[in-house]
């Protein structure tokens, strides 16, 4: 959640007297500079669709409001509604948690920008949720905790390079934009955070079937010490016979590039088409 707190750290509104709560996750921004900066990423247009993850007091809903043409947000916390009801007459608020909105229900457009500061706590289940709707959303400006940025644009073979990786960078181009300290969040948490920004791809090859190439991908990646053969031996494809694929097993999955995981689920795809 984004909340600006000017440097007098008060506010004369009504939502002043706001205080986060651990258990959701909230950190309140304080630096309304970075909340610029993330405005120039997200880069917004007349033509967008936004969707905010919770908006919070609105600090970064106020700095977008009223450039695209429809703007959704999400907000868990019903302290805050009324209040983003009563200075965003148009929005469209919805009060629940991120991950039971069925996006399907708000658009099937391409041009859907997602943008939010996601709490720590659930920042994979949000993304996986994203890839799931990857259809009609066009990209995701996140700020997520600075270590899970670092493993989501990793490269082949560094520490950092794992399942969301992969998994991300076959369904998108993903960047790093910028760190941003922990000291600029009220309660300070106690690391430091990142931007984000995911553009969904809308030309991956169709032949695979992504529900197995993630299967593939967390298995490989199951036990990170050993072999690739040994992972893929102790999961769910143990059965599959590795030999027919040309592939060298005795690389770890970090060492493989997306391209190779492309080539192993198509693989084992027609290993089992072959077996029904």
């Amino acid at each position: 959640m984004i909340i600006y707190i000017p440097d007098t750290n008060k506010f004369s509104g009504p939502m002043s007297a706001v205080k986060p709560i651990k258990r959701l996750g909230q950190n309140y921004l304080k630096d309304k500079n970075i909340i610029r900066k993330i405005v120039g990423v997200i880069d917004p247009c007349p033509d967008d669709i936004i969707l905010e993850i919770g908006p919070g007091t609105g600090a970064l809903t106020r700095e977008l409001y009223g450039i695209p043409a429809k703007y959704f947000a999400v907000e868990i916390d019903k302290r805050v509604i009324e209040d983003l009801k009563f200075e965003f007459k148009d929005i469209n608020l919805i009060n629940k948690s991120f991950l039971d909105v069925d996006l399907n229900l708000i658009t099937d457009a391409e041009a859907l920008k997602v943008v939010g500061n996601i709490p720590y706590n659930i920042t994979s289940p949000i993304i996986f949720k994203l890839i799931g709707a990857r259809d009609f959303i066009a990209s995701a400006v996140l700020m997520v905790q600075h270590e899970v940025a670092k493993r989501i644009t990793a490269k082949r073979g560094s520490k950092d390079y794992g399942i969301l990786s992969v998994i991300l960078q076959f369904m998108a181009d993903v960047q790093y934009c910028f760190k941003v300290s922990s000291n600029v969040f009220y309660p300070r948490p106690k690391v430091d955070s990142a931007v984000i920004i995911i553009n969904f791809k809308k030309d991956t090859d169709t032949k695979v079937n992504t529900d197995l190439f993630a299967q593939v991908v967390k298995a490989s990646f199951g036990n990170r010490r050993k072999t690739l053969k040994n992972s893929l031996s102790n999961s769910i494809f143990k059965d599959y016979n590795f030999n027919k694929i040309n592939l060298d097993f005795n690389r770890r999955a970090e060492e493989l590039s997306v391209d190779e995981y492309v080539f192993l689920t198509l693989a084992l795809q027609k290993e089992f088409d072959e077996r029904k």
